[in-house]
């Protein structure tokens, strides 16, 4: 791999922004203003931005790219080929998709079809653009998904390992309505089918907190990360802690949130929420963690586009300082995943880079290096 100088760029540091060059030698950031270049290729980025490239600890999108209408499903070669291109013009050079293990809801949330998926994926990152990793979200009223679970696991398959509980009357769901009303939009389900679904989850509910211990054993053996789900209250802090989770991904109000940071967990809310300035589910607002300094990651959520837009939403409002804003998508989401090659730009760090042209909602990433190769140039300057 031929090193490259980048020049005449905005570095985006840990505490300020910095007008320099850069050098990439062997997939690596090697220094920055160097002495010596030798032969490197120059890539004159005219002054634009330059930042890490972007994590995203949690998105649904690769769901959506295998099954575009519910019953219509793609090859999942090409659904994986798909998802990894979006991110790279995205940004996004480190993404966790997230697959749901939920066998008794429909479409791609199936535990034998989200492992098909998750295999594929992992086959995919062969000849990838970026670092696509697996995030399985194991619904904990499901009896049949931890041995499915704990295949992927040993296969190395999965990159992370959240619980949720989609039961109503808790955590995004606080009331059956509300979770009727979801399974009636995504799935066109009946009102025969929700009601089996609710019995089937009350039913199981009784086993759950085994098969979470279970599970969360297994993934500390592979060194795979835990993560919390729509958390409602300290107390479900607590019990997550507890198993060893390391991130409390949408608390749905500020006092669990709150907790959330005290216990050391990180917390992760959704970029879309902040571009929408609305929850989905009409809980906490991201902006409002964000002035309530208990945010610490931003995440696709539903949509990878929606990820660089929200961090300069948030310079452009003065909400935030740019290297404090582009903590919550680059070192803040590396550290909670416990990604320590990656994050900063820092002499010695994984050459993960994003070159930034335009502003606002049209700030694109013109320029894509993923571990010191350039996968995306979309215009010159």
């Amino acid at each position: 791999m031929k090193s490259q100088l980048l020049t005449n760029a905005r570095l985006v540091l840990e505490d300020t922004v910095e007008q320099a060059d850069l050098l990439i030698e062997n997939g690596a950031i090697s220094a920055i203003n160097p002495t010596t270049t030798g032969d490197s290729e120059r890539v004159d980025l005219q002054g634009c931005l330059l930042a890490p490239g972007l994590i995203d600890l949690h998105c649904d999108a690769l769901e959506k790219e295998a099954e575009p209408r519910p019953g219509v499903h793609f090859p999942f070669e090409f659904a994986s080929a798909l998802a990894d291109k979006r991110n790279a013009v995205a940004g996004i050079t480190t993404v966790y998709h997230a697959l749901s293990f939920a066998n008794h809801e429909l479409g791609v949330r199936n535990n034998t079809v989200a492992a098909d998926l998750a295999r594929a994926m992992a086959r995919h990152q062969a000849s990838a653009m970026v670092d696509n990793r697996i995030h399985a979200r194991y619904e904990v009223t499901d009896e049949t998904a931890p041995e499915i679970l704990n295949g992927l696991l040993a296969e190395g398959a999965l990159q992370m390992l959240s619980f949720m509980d989609h039961s109503p009357g808790q955590g995004q769901f606080r009331d059956v309505e509300a979770y009727r009303n979801y399974l009636a939009k995504t799935y066109k389900t009946t009102s025969d089918d929700v009601d089996a679904i609710l019995d089937h989850k009350r039913a199981a509910a009784r086993g759950a907190m085994a098969r979470m211990e279970g599970l969360a054993e297994q993934a500390r053996q592979y060194g795979v990360p835990l993560a919390s789900h729509d958390d409602d209250s300290p107390e479900k802090v607590a019990v997550l802690k507890g198993l060893g989770a390391r991130i409390s991904e949408f608390p749905i109000n500020l006092e669990t949130a709150i907790a959330a940071r005290e216990s050391g967990l990180s917390t992760l809310f959704g970029a879309p929420n902040i571009l929408r300035n609305a929850s989905q589910s009409g809980n906490m607002r991201a902006i409002e963690a964000i002035k309530e300094q208990v945010a610490d990651c931003l995440c696709g959520d539903y949509s990878p586009a929606a990820l660089l837009p929200a961090v300069l939403h948030l310079v452009d409002t003065g909400q935030l300082s740019l290297p404090e804003a582009f903590a919550l998508v680059t070192r803040n989401p590396a550290r909670a995943a416990g990604l320590d090659d990656r994050g900063v730009i820092a002499p010695g760090k994984r050459a993960d880079l994003i070159a930034i042209t335009g502003s606002g909602p049209l700030a694109q990433a013109s320029h894509v290096w993923s571990q010191g190769k350039e996968v995306l140039r979309w215009r010159t300057h």
